[in-house]
């Protein structure tokens, strides 16, 4: 079990909501960033402490695998 910070203060009503995290998979300009490439280690069991109006708002528990979506 690993634990992961996630900064969601664009997205976080629309994640939490529904159950899922959500990362480009791409910066602006066209290039990879680390960060969002960490979006595929996340495992079953891990923690997540969301980052939210300057405070952890959520903590979840990863249910499944990532996956890719439109």
């Amino acid at each position: 079990m690993r634990h992961w910070w996630v900064n969601q203060n664009q997205t976080f009503k629309q994640e939490v909501d529904n159950g899922y995290l959500w990362s480009p998979k791409r910066n602006a300009n066209g290039h990879r960033n680390p960060f969002y490439e960490s979006m595929r280690e996340i495992a079953p069991g891990d923690i997540v402490f969301s980052f939210f109006d300057t405070r952890i708002a959520a903590i979840g528990l990863v249910q499944s695998y990532c996956r890719e979506a439109p």
